[in-house]
């Protein structure tokens, strides 16, 4: 299985949180990632976005089909997150779009074994794959700002 974690982009504050929505900035973000992610996705990709309106915009992006899913909302914790993507055993590739400190978390329970307040910049996107039972690797980790200088 292929697990990618997308975080939303660059946000407005505000409240409420669910309703905040992404800045100028973020919308570049977003449009960024999208154009380097789309080509690498397969075509029966599995998308998972928080209810937010930040993460439903990031996803917008790709112009993809997505599925909004409450388990990866601001909030919820990696356990509930992994559960929902179906990781390691789901066959196929999963991305979710979702928040820190979740994703954070589901990084570092992923690559190390324990759950620790790791961070995933706005906008970025980290994609794991699950070789064996017990052996995942981190095939990417990319920012928005490698992709384009005037982000």
């Amino acid at each position: 299985m292929d697990l990618i974690v997308w975080r939303h982009a660059d946000a407005e504050d505000g409240w409420p949180d669910h309703a905040r929505v992404l800045t100028n900035k973020g919308l570049k973000q977003a449009d960024a990632m999208a154009k380097w992610l789309k080509p690498r996705l397969p075509e029966d990709v599995r998308i998972l976005v928080s209810p937010a309106r930040r993460t439903q915009q990031t996803a917008q992006a790709l112009g993809l089909p997505f599925e909004t899913c409450e388990a990866v909302e601001p909030g919820r914790n990696a356990t509930e997150l992994l559960s929902a993507a179906g990781w390691p055993n789901k066959e196929g590739v999963t991305l979710i779009v979702g928040h820190q400190p979740t994703l954070g978390e589901v990084a570092s329970l992923l690559l190390s074994g324990f759950i620790s307040a790791w961070t995933i910049k706005k906008g970025s996107v980290w994609w794991f794959t699950q070789r064996t039972d017990d052996h995942t690797e981190l095939v990417a980790a990319i920012a928005p700002s490698m992709l384009d200088s005037h982000i």
